[in-house]
């Protein structure tokens, strides 16, 4: 009822507006009717489309004027049989203000056999873009301001947007190469990909992959069972994933990672990473600060290269997993590790400092413990696993 409202004082707005100079016509086109809509609209600061169907195309340019093409196209008997179906889907043009308006509407039934697609040429230097389908794809490129673009099914392109984007499809995927500002994405269940972005990012998706080259600032990432992969991030990563795999390269930020089965792989990291997996992999390298890392089954290996002072209290932990630790020699910080079930598993060291213990029967239960200090001691680092074998080895930059 609101939305029906809303759509009838749009409507009613848009009639009262002089009349837009634009054609039409009708053609055949293969086996199928085209009905063709071109016109142009004077330069303004915002634009609004929305419609209940069709494809949207919107590319920036140099350009003082929006122009558009506006297609219906349907498999029809004849050229009269096409063109009543044509004019059940009203589309209405106008200026108001600052802002141009275009919008199609279907009828109350929908749109049946009928196939629609927007394509708009318009001023690079707009200030807003606002555009909304039901159900068709978006492509969107080259848009100084800010875009807000939403889909109710289709797939979704990003290119060359230097404000702020919001992009939100029911389910198709999303790509963006380039934002210059901040980026808000979320998919009921496609995939996303994220080439470079200036601004901090939020990405949502109910079940695809998350893909993102470069961030400048922040990540805020979530998918329902797909796989994460950031390339390098400036800023803060918070990835979570119900269970994919999380592979992250160069992380200037903190790190919070979980998944709920599969691996986590980081290539670096300068400050405290969080990694948290229900029965997977997890390997840390080139770690600048600490970690607090634990999975619910696999093996774990951290390659702690943090200078003095740096190194935060830290600590591995895998039930029935391997643990391997690499330290550089001039690391300050306080051991205590344990093999809980030591059954044919044991402690290897690379360092002297750390002394080896073994509690326990000569045929019964043992317990392996390594404790000490390096450089004077500092923040504790804890290594625990109940039936692994944990590795204190020398790492070199």
């Amino acid at each position: 009822m609101r939305r029906a409202l809303a759509k009838f004082v749009i409507f009613v707005a848009l009639a009262a507006l002089p009349a837009v100079a634009q054609q039409s016509r009708v053609f055949r086109q293969g086996d199928s009717w085209v009905e063709e809509i071109t016109g142009s609209l004077p330069a303004v600061r915002n634009l609004r489309l929305s419609t209940d169907a069709g494809a949207v195309r919107v590319q920036g340019g140099n350009q003082n004027s929006i122009n558009y093409v506006i297609r219906k196209r349907i498999n029809a008997s004849s050229e009269q049989a096409a063109r009543r179906r044509f004019e059940t889907f009203k589309v209405s043009v106008g200026t108001e203000g600052d802002t141009a308006s275009i919008e199609g509407e279907a009828p109350e039934g929908g749109v049946h056999r009928l196939s629609v697609d927007f394509s708009l040429d318009v001023p690079r230097n707009l200030d807003w873009a606002k555009l909304e389908t039901q159900g068709g794809s978006m492509v969107v490129a080259s848009i100084a301001g800010r875009v807000d673009a939403s889909t109710g099914g289709g797939s979704m392109k990003l290119e060359q947007i230097a404000g702020n984007i919001t992009g939100e499809t029911g389910g198709g995927s999303i790509a963006v190469d380039a934002a210059g500002a901040d980026l808000k994405l979320e998919t009921g269940g496609g995939s996303i990909h994220i080439g470079s972005v200036k601004g901090k990012i939020e990405a949502q998706t109910g079940g695809g992959s998350v893909e993102v080259g470069d961030g400048m600032q922040g990540a805020l990432l979530e998918t329902g069972g797909g796989s994460i992969a950031v390339r390098r991030c400036l800023g803060k990563v918070k990835a979570s994933t119900g269970g994919g795999s999380i592979e992250l390269g160069q992380i200037d930020g903190p790190a919070e990672l979980e998944t709920g089965g599969g691996s986590i792989r980081v290539a670096g990291a300068k400050r405290a990473v969080k990694a948290e997996s229900g029965g997977g992999s997890i390997e840390l390298f080139k770690l600048g600060s600490g970690a607090r890392v634990e999975t619910g089954g696999g093996a774990i290996i951290a390659e702690f290269i943090a200078s003095r002072g740096n190194f935060t209290e830290s600590s591995l932990e895998t039930p029935s997993g391997d643990i391997t630790v690499y330290l550089l020699p001039e690391i300050a910080l306080t051991l205590h590790a344990a093999i809980e079930m030591a059954s044919g598993h044991n402690i290897r060291s690379d360092f002297p400092q750390f002394k080896v213990t073994i509690e326990g029967e000569e045929y019964g239960p043992k317990r392996v413990m390594a404790d000490g200090s390096l450089n004077g001691g500092g923040p504790v680092l804890k290594v625990e696993t109940n039936s692994g074998d944990i590795s204190l080895l020398r790492a070199g930059r």
